[in-house]
């Protein structure tokens, strides 16, 4: 059936005649492997360095690119001086060079046309393709106003592109990483400490003598600096309590594993903190002078015993006494780990609050070996005009929903773009940078409504994922290692500043994102907003305002300062939190006055009915999400994900190791592609795990396409969380196909 947006096939297009264009790009094609991958070939002297950051994860570790004669990217290897990653890249920072030298890698501007009554693409050139838009947004602006156009951003891209749409006029920009990751976790922790736990993470690894990890795999994430972190505790006979259906790495290397019972984790948490309270092993000094509601919080667990957690959890009350008593025994030096994606089931606010208020009773929150406070380098703005004040914002999306969040929600911003009820859309043009929408957020269908009810989508990115395939535009950035970008100035245990420059040109007729908001700033009349040629004079002009410059950090990379504050709380001084009180909320005047419970209370969720298991998902530590499924580098380390099941299932289904199988959800929804079985124990009997980012169905992603199943397309029952709109997507089970669905397969 015809669209008004069909989903177009890029295939080779964008590969004819531009794909030599760039400076050097003839050589890129010309061995199928050779020089591209990371640490091949020759390393003699004449290699150039420049300092970069990475772009694979959001860690960004800083490192050195290696260029070769023939101005090939050769290797990236890590800077000595960046606390982040103490000059040691996982798998993904070293096999960054495979974004660069991807065959599939976007090369041109395309436009949506019609050609023989067929929705295709066509090569176009950058003035056609940005004047185009230019007038659309124009269009929109006239009609609607500034704020019917809304922003979804991911990665650094997305910094240029905030500073465009709100210099237009929009302030609805969102990261689906605010709704269906970090958000809830974010949202708790500033509900109980008046902050949040940053990114990367205040947790003072290195220190603790007990790590607590509830739902946090690390290892597998390959969060680097508190992997490295995490492998120096365990040296130092630090205690590892690991709480997960599944044998994950860390868990392998804990003291305890705790193989909870899924969607049970708020129940576990508020008896732990009853073991605390009741047995008289909280900190009660931190607590008595930083925290306020004590008395209301031992009241409310009062009844939640290790005893009424054990039918719920399926761990043994001594199990969670055991655990409860390490944690006290190694406070203040304990973390409770706050975890990275946060949105579960739908009560995620109040699980981590949970949480935060047991580091609370614990007194890890400025003390060493919990969680430290942060301190960096403050970057200012470049100058420019005051940004104008829209006359409505995100919150208007959510129609009185999620009174607490504090950014736009990923979904609402969707919802909001499909007309119902007789009334027009709010939103009528899209720009998507840096993610992969099709991939990445839940409930599809309402995704497809969205993206056919648009008057303009627009995507930018290096890659042809899925998302690309819907655009009326599609723009192709150029990569990290070929671009400047914004000074890495992340405030973490040590202020530090970081420089990405590019290591050669970009290539082909791909373009740095800044060079794309700016020449589309000019079009739309917003040149003031813009006020360089070139990103280096905004670079140089800020590097010069905090004491360096533009050609120290081409340098060195990287530049630790010292701290002009203590990360923990001085002996005999009295620290505020960053409350309304000043105190840490034990009890939460701010939740309950938004009509939330002020303390987290456990509700059950839903089971799988017989014959279906609950579908887990994580990470793996060589790829990061979908973004690098298509990395030669990185597929060949693991280049498909696999389904793991318990033994005892596999034998009452007959199935055997290796065997490919489909999956079928709750509501009839099966995978596009078929899954391998793997064997193993280390995975509760009532649930099913794999890896997130695979199943790609885009056939211009040779080295993705039809890779094991893509997660999010069996995810289509989602809790909202209430509070901030968090989409939790852990409440979905999958029972088992062992014949090609074919055609009756959704996607």
């Amino acid at each position: 059936m015809k669209t008004r947006r069909d989903f177009i096939k890029i295939s080779a297009l964008g590969l004819g005649a531009t794909a030599a264009a760039g400076g050097a790009a003839k050589w890129v094609f010309g061995d199928p492997v050779g020089d591209l991958m990371a640490g091949a070939g020759d390393e003699s002297p004449e290699l150039k360095t420049f300092p970069t950051y990475c772009e694979v994860c959001f860690w960004k570790c800083a490192g050195w690119a290696y260029v070769n004669e023939q101005g090939g990217i050769q290797k990236i290897t890590g800077n000595l001086d960046d606390p982040q990653c103490n000059g040691r890249l996982c798998p993904r920072g070293t096999g960054g060079v495979g974004m660069f030298s991807d065959p599939d890698r976007l090369k041109t501007p395309l436009m949506r046309v019609i050609k023989n009554g067929e929705q295709t693409y066509r090569e176009a050139t950058w003035d056609e393709a940005l004047n185009f838009i230019a007038g659309k947004m124009k269009e929109i602006k006239a009609k609607t106003g500034p704020e019917s156009m809304a922003l979804f951003f991911h990665g650094s891209s997305g910094n240029h592109f905030s500073h465009l749409m709100k210099a237009y006029g929009t302030p609805n920009l969102a990261a689906p990483s605010f709704a269906q990751c970090r958000g809830p976790r974010d949202v708790g922790f500033e509900a109980t400490f008046g902050e949040s736990v940053s990114s990367p993470e205040v947790t003072d690894i290195r220190d603790t003598k007990c790590l607590v990890l509830i739902g946090s795999h690390i290892g597998e994430n390959m969060h680097n600096g508190q992997v490295q972190e995490m492998s120096e505790a365990i040296d130092n006979g630090a205690v590892i309590i690991t709480v997960d259906p599944r044998l994950s790495t860390a868990a392998s290397k804990s003291k305890f594993w705790l193989p909870i019972k899924p969607s049970t984790d708020l129940a576990l948490l508020l008896s732990w903190i009853h073991v605390l309270i009741y047995e008289n092993i909280y900190n009660e000094d931190y607590v008595s002078k930083y925290a306020e509601g004590f008395e209301q919080l031992k009241e409310h667990v009062r009844n939640f015993t290790p005893e009424w957690a054990y039918p719920i959890t399926t761990l043994k009350p001594h199990e969670i006494r055991a655990t409860a008593r390490e944690m006290a025994a190694a406070a203040p030096a304990v973390i409770i780990h706050p975890g990275r994606h946060a949105a579960w089931y739908g009560d995620d606010v109040q699980r981590t609050r949970a949480i935060a208020i047991l580091n609370a009773l614990l007194g890890s929150w400025g003390n060493r070996g919990g969680l430290f406070f942060k301190e960096g380098i403050k970057i200012p703005e470049f100058p420019h005009p005051e940004y104008p004040q829209p006359a409505w914002s995100y919150h208007e999306l959510n129609n009185g929903r999620f009174p607490l969040a504090n950014e736009a929600v990923t979904n609402s911003v969707i919802e909001s773009s499909i007309p119902a009820d007789g009334k027009e859309a709010k939103i009528k043009g899209w720009i998507v940078t840096g993610t992969n929408l099709i991939a990445s957020v839940p409930l599809k269908e309402q995704l497809n409504k969205a993206m056919q009810s648009l008057e303009l989508l627009v995507v930018v990115d290096t890659m042809p994922m899925e998302i690309t395939g819907y655009a009326d535009v599609v723009l192709p950035e150029c990569t990290y290692l070929e671009r400047y970008d914004d000074i890495r100035a992340t405030a973490h245990r040590e202020p530090t500043l970081a420089l990405r420059m590019p290591a050669v040109e970009p290539q082909y007729q791909t373009k740095p994102a800044w060079w794309i908001a700016k020449e589309l700033g000019v079009r739309l009349g917003l040149g003031d907003y813009f006020n360089y040629k070139d990103y280096t004079e905004v670079l140089d002009w800020q590097l010069k305002q905090v004491g360096s410059s533009l050609d120290e950090m081409k340098r060195i990379g990287v530049k630790k300062t010292t701290r002009n504050t203590s990360p923990y709380i001085e002996p005999g001084t009295l620290h505020s939190f960053k409350t309304a009180s000043g105190k840490i909320q034990l009890y939460s005047h701010e939740l309950a006055a938004a009509g939330f419970d002020a303390m987290p209370v456990y509700t059950p969720h839903p089971e799988p009915q017989e014959g279906y298991y609950r579908l887990i998902y994580g990470r793996a530590p060589m790829h990061t999400f979908s973004r690098t499924a298509n990395n030669r580098n990185l597929v060949a380390l693991m280049p498909e994900n696999a389904l793991w099941i318990n033994p005892q299932v596999a034998a009452l289904w007959g199935f055997k190791k290796g065997q490919y199988i489909w999956l079928k959800n709750q509501d009839g929804v099966v995978s596009k592609f078929p899954i391998k079985v793997r064997l193993t124990e280390r995975i509760r009997w009532d649930s099913v795990y794999i890896v997130h980012g695979f199943g790609h169905h885009h056939k211009p992603l040779t080295f993705a396409y039809g890779r094991g199943v893509n997660d999010t397309e069996l995810i289509t029952n989602v809790m909202l969380d209430p509070v901030m709109g968090g989409t939790g997507m852990r409440g979905n089970f999958v029972t088992f196909l062992t014949k090609d669905p074919g055609k009756e397969a959704e996607a």
